[in-house]
């Protein structure tokens, strides 16, 4: 015998059903979404620390460079310009010099990026700190901050951009894909800055006749690299991975 309170139930039933399904698909879906951005962000950054690296590494073949004289052409090195950089005299306020990459003002608009791609060109219209790896160490801010020079008598700071040195090195032979790669990477830089800080062991490798002699001496000269991997661009939040290393060179 059918229950008349019993009409209806089954519409209630599937009518409730599909509201908690819904609900627990528009959750899975936010947080799916959560996830997805998550790992963007996580590899925006990842991207950002291999840049930064680059930018240490650079930094470090910078100054080995001018202790063993300048690399030339032909990959001989010009040994009548072999330096051991030594600071300069004027407060470093962390602008940094802008290597492969150009700027422009476009009126009073924001500052245009113009980088060479092959024949092509793109202009971003963004503003870009070109302190910003500098005000990323904070505590150098607070003291009186100076930069080393090269045997041209500049400064040690550099700034490049990421994209535009992966497609120099496409210019002969890359592929389509790897031009297009080399301009996704466009919106990241890498930069350095180097400061002697003075004298310091220097532990080399050799042989001696002397009795009891080691191959560790008080006659070494130090240096810090400061580096950034620079994430920018027009619509996009700045991202910025500092990294530090130091050198010891033999005087």
């Amino acid at each position: 015998m059918k229950n008349k309170n019993e009409k209806g139930f089954a519409l209630v039933l599937s009518l409730v059903l599909m509201i908690v399904m819904s609900l627990m698909g528009g959750a899975l879906i936010i947080i799916s979404s959560g996830d997805h951005a998550s790992n963007n962000e996580s590899d925006n950054y990842q991207q950002t620390f291999y840049v930064a690296e680059t930018g240490l590494l650079e930094g470090e073949r910078a100054l080995l460079n001018e202790f063993m004289g300048p690399l030339q052409s032909g990959g001989t090195r010009d040994r009548t310009k072999r330096n051991l950089p030594t600071n300069d005299t004027t407060k470093f306020d962390g602008t940094l010099n802008i290597v492969n990459y150009k700027t422009s003002e476009g009126g009073n608009g924001p500052t245009q990026f113009t980088l060479t791609f092959g024949s092509q060109s793109s202009n971003y219209s963004y503003v870009f700190n070109n302190k910003i790896c500098f005000e990323s160490f904070r505590d150098l801010a607070e003291v009186d901050f100076y930069v080393s020079k090269d045997h041209n008598n500049e400064t040690l700071a550099r700034s490049y951009n990421f994209g535009r040195l992966l497609d120099k090195s496409f210019a002969t032979n890359g592929t389509a894909e790897e031009k297009e790669e080399a301009k996704r990477l466009s919106f990241y830089y890498y930069e350095y800055f180097i400061t002697r800080i003075g004298s310091a062991p220097f532990k080399g490798s050799g042989s001696s006749i002397k009795k009891g002699a080691t191959d560790t001496a008080a006659d070494g000269m130090a240096y810090r690299i400061y580096a950034c991997g620079i994430r920018n661009g027009q619509g996009i939040d700045p991202m910025v991975v500092p990294l530090e290393s130091v050198v010891v060179l033999p005087k």
